[in-house]
């Protein structure tokens, strides 16, 4: 696991932000089921990633971190209905 967590903070933050940005902006923009599914393949990427570094995340990145979760998975869930 220190693998996988040295492996990405040595990964350029801009670009992983950038890429992620893209990514969800698709899934906003893409129609009905299709868009859903990337965003919650996205809230389950970041899921992961916060579990792992929810021992060292500060209490307000934390609940800045849940916060953007329950929107990312609030629009997800009104696309499927």
């Amino acid at each position: 696991m220190s693998d996988l967590l040295n492996s990405l903070s040595r990964m350029n933050r801009t670009k992983v932000f950038l890429v992620a940005l893209v990514v969800g902006l698709v899934g906003v923009f893409l129609p009905g089921v299709l868009g859903a599914l990337v965003l919650l393949a996205v809230v389950a990427l970041l899921v992961a990633l916060s579990r792992l570094t929810w021992p060292l995340t500060p209490p307000g990145a934390r609940l800045l971190r849940l916060l953007i979760l329950g929107i990312l998975t609030g629009i997800a869930l009104s696309k499927l209905f």
